[in-house]
């Protein structure tokens, strides 16, 4: 046994004084080879455990498993303190600044960008940010906004239900307008008394089941507008769109206002602006989105007294106002996520 005991003892010895001399990765992972591979010095010297006698094999055995561990714990020290403490890098220093190019930043969307330009400019123009759920029930997103059940626009196939449209006004699905926003609202200052004035815009997403096409998408951003106080007219509903255009698009914007029919504004408009969407290309009248002053019936569906109080609303598609701001020609390159467009905007 005392021939056994001393191999293992040299193979200890010149193991550790080999570890200590290995200076890089591959050196390591050589010395890791000959000493503790499948072949190597330790399975080897292991053999002689066979001319050790029955009495002296555990106190054999023992001391080969004491040699084992041994190599096995100084061979992880060395490998940690040759990977920096364990940051599985050779030589890394986590410290030091990344090596980015300008180019490869991450930066916001453009429609998250665009969605926060319009709130700032509102803002600007002395409107809070409203907001509300996009799981909506048919009561808020039609019967309130004086919707009648024959509408064309109430159509179960024209909108995303989640339950039965046959439930009524408690059944549910996704909004397909923010104006289901200005409704809760004006509910909220309609119940606890408080009364107008309320100035608010709601942007967020709405669903409809569109055809997808270079102007349309089954999902899409509104920003919604309103505005009700005393005698608040549609000389007000113009002046404020004309002064948003201006804010976002420049002193030389161009708009105007046609007539048109929605069940919750009388009288209602189309807003249109002159804009080019394509570089190089002249501009034409482009629809942004409809406006109009609030229709009684609404706001008495709200709890609000539409002899003494009125005001004016206007959706706008986001979509569509980041299309004209930067003259991008279709709808669907803002959600193909190709980096080649994105990183130009």
């Amino acid at each position: 046994m005392s021939d056994f005991l001393t191999t293992l003892d040299s193979l200890e010895e010149t193991g550790l004084a080999q570890l200590a001399d290995a200076g890089d990765a591959d050196a390591l992972e050589a010395w890791r080879v000959s000493f503790l591979g499948s072949k190597g010095q330790l399975k080897s010297a292991m053999s002689g455990m066979k001319d050790v006698s029955k009495e002296d094999k555990p106190k054999a055995g023992q001391k080969a498993n004491a040699v084992k561990v041994a190599l096995e714990s100084a061979f992880k020290q060395k490998q940690a303190t040759l990977n920096g403490g364990g940051s599985g890098v050779t030589g890394l220093d986590v410290t030091e600044p990344g090596q980015i190019s300008a180019g490869t930043l991450g930066r916001q969307h453009i429609i998250t960008r665009v969605r926060d330009e319009l709130v700032e400019v509102c803002a600007r123009l002395g409107f809070d940010v409203a907001e509300g759920p996009e799981l909506e029930d048919d009561e808020h997103n039609f019967v309130k906004l004086n919707i009648p059940a024959e509408h064309p626009a109430r159509d179960p196939i024209d909108n995303f239900y989640v339950d039965n449209p046959e439930l009524g006004s408690k059944a549910r699905m996704l909004r397909s307008q923010t104006s289901t926003v200005q409704v809760r609202m004006m509910e909220k200052i309609g119940a606890d008394g408080s009364g107008p004035p309320i100035k608010i815009v709601s942007p967020g997403r709405v669903y409809r089941p569109d055809t997808v096409d270079a102007t349309h998408s089954f999902m899409f951003h509104q920003l919604e507008g309103l505005y009700i106080d005393k005698g608040v007219s549609m000389a007000d509903l113009k002046s404020t769109l004309l002064q948003f255009a201006r804010a976002y698009f420049g002193e030389d914007a161009e708009i105007r206002l046609r007539p048109s029919f929605f069940p919750f504004t009388e009288p209602s408009a189309e807003f249109d602006m002159m804009i080019s969407l394509k570089p190089g290309k002249p501009a034409s009248w482009v629809e942004l989105g409809g406006c109009g002053m609030v229709d009684p019936n609404v706001l008495s569906a709200c709890g609000i007294d539409p002899e003494q109080w009125s005001g004016f609303a206007w959706g706008f598609g986001i979509e569509r106002l980041a299309m004209g701001k930067y003259g991008i020609p279709d709808i669907r390159m803002l959600f193909e996520n190709d980096v080649r467009f994105l990183s130009q905007l």
